[in-house]
């Protein structure tokens, strides 16, 4: 038996179970110690290199027709996995992992202190620093927690759950880390480039999240972590509304661009060393 990928959802999971049955390949599911998470197992190693690249295909698109249409040929229907409601705080955490729920707790209370003390009163303490400033480290990476409006805020903080989860899950909370660390520095420089120390917000973090889990799902689907295909062209719409203006928005455009080119290099750079190494 070979574990080929671990998936979050039990229901898509038995429909590409079913869909590999078309094909004459068996694949077993088993549960976790975490909730809703599920592991694939493959009885017959010569079919491993087909179910790879049929996973790849699955992960770009788990919702294609083809799938749910397996399922009613095969007609089979698993009950082992008891549904339930699971939007509630112990789901969430467990589907999560310390540093993800730090750094949404730390942006929480930076946006609260914000709207109390003023926004002037917090970019003095932890806005990008000016020439006098440099040597408070803090500063570097410091931005990307400001936010000043609640849809800022809660838009960065959502892409940031689903995303930061699965890297914490799936690779590690020192991956989600560097790249925390490594995209808030380099695509906060960006965009001082263009607007001084004025900007702030995960934007920057997230883009790099989305390049280094997009490019992971392609290169090495067996990890677990994808980006469905509907996020990446949000994605791609929200840089183009922000380079041509349409609702006369303020978008850190530099700290947008910067940060998805640093977590593709890093995606790369990871997936390519790991195949290596094997």
């Amino acid at each position: 038996m070979i574990h080929v990928t671990s998936i979050s959802n039990p229901r898509l999971a038995q429909a590409f179970i079913d869909y590999m049955a078309t094909q004459g390949i068996h694949l077993i599911m088993r549960p976790t110690s975490e909730p809703l998470l599920v592991e694939l197992w493959l009885e017959n190693a010569s079919h491993l290199s087909l179910v790879e690249e049929e996973l790849r295909h699955f992960s770009r698109d788990p919702l294609n027709e083809r799938y749910q249409a397996a399922s009613w040929q095969t007609g089979k229907f698993n009950n082992t996995f008891k549904y339930r409601n699971n939007l509630n705080w112990e789901t969430l955490k467990s589907q999560s992992g310390p540093l993800t729920i730090a750094i949404t707790v730390l942006c929480l209370l930076v946006f609260i202190w914000m709207q109390v003390a003023g926004v002037s009163e917090v970019m003095n303490w932890l806005a990008w620093p000016n020439s006098e400033q440099y040597f408070e480290l803090w500063r570097w990476v410091t931005p990307a927690v400001l936010h000043f409006s609640l849809m800022h805020i809660l838009f960065n903080i959502a892409l940031w759950w689903y995303l930061g989860s699965q890297v914490e899950r799936k690779i590690g909370a020192g991956k989600l880390f560097e790249i925390t660390i490594v995209s808030a520095f380099f695509s906060g420089w960006a965009q001082s480039l263009f607007s001084g120390s004025h900007f702030g917000g995960l934007s920057g973090v997230v883009y790099a999240l989305i390049g280094y889990v997009w490019l992971t799902g392609e290169i090495s689907p067996n990890r677990g972590i994808h980006l469905p295909r509907g996020l990446i062209v949000i994605s791609v719409v929200w840089l183009l509304v922000g380079y041509f203006d349409v609702f006369s928005l303020s978008i850190a455009n530099a700290a947008h661009v910067s940060g998805l080119i640093i977590g593709l290099l890093m995606g790369l750079w990871d997936n390519l060393r790991r195949q290596k190494n094997q």
